[in-house]
């Protein structure tokens, strides 16, 4: 991911997990109490997306992006066990753009709105850790030909800085 550059559009293919507020913070309070994650973190990408009920015969409901600074508070942590990249909507804190350059990530956005049209490129779903949360348990989606932008790169550069368009 260290040669995406910002602004740079992907078509990914590959897994990805799915997390949002509530999943982060059983991650993040299990690894302060060091005990074992339900997911690898190390080269991972999470997608922070809470996916709706899934309608019969489908793989998935729509599953577009969160707020991802709602999950700023709990991204140091996984970014220091070696997250590899994040997708959601919206600007970062400096904080996070800071780790995300410390520990070579990458946040990707992608197109918010279209959560129905996204569910095209979802191959797979497997429910992974916390069914209890319902929608924002942990899931292991497949994806093929799923849309991002390179919203902050492993350099820290990000599309929300004035005069980057």
């Amino acid at each position: 991911m260290r040669h995406l550059k910002v602004g740079e559009e992907i078509s990914y293919t590959g897994k990805l997990y799915t997390a949002r507020d509530q999943a982060h913070k059983r991650l993040v309070e299990a690894i302060h109490s060091h005990k074992s994650l339900p997911i690898e973190l190390k080269g991972s990408i999470i997608y922070y997306c809470g996916p709706t009920e899934t309608p019969r015969g489908k793989i998935i409901g729509s599953c577009g992006p969160t707020t991802s600074s709602r999950m700023d508070g709990f991204t140091l942590p996984l970014l220091k066990l070696g997250l590899s990249a994040m997708i959601g909507k919206g600007n970062r804190s400096p904080e996070v753009i800071a780790a995300i350059r410390k520990y070579q990530a990458v946040y990707f956005v992608t197109y918010s709105g279209c959560g129905a049209l996204l569910t095209r490129q979802i191959k797979k779903k497997t429910l992974v850790a916390y069914a209890d949360l319902g929608p924002e348990a942990i899931y292991e989606l497949e994806v093929k030909d799923f849309p991002l932008i390179v919203a902050v790169d492993s350099q820290g550069n990000s599309i929300y800085k004035p005069g980057f368009c």
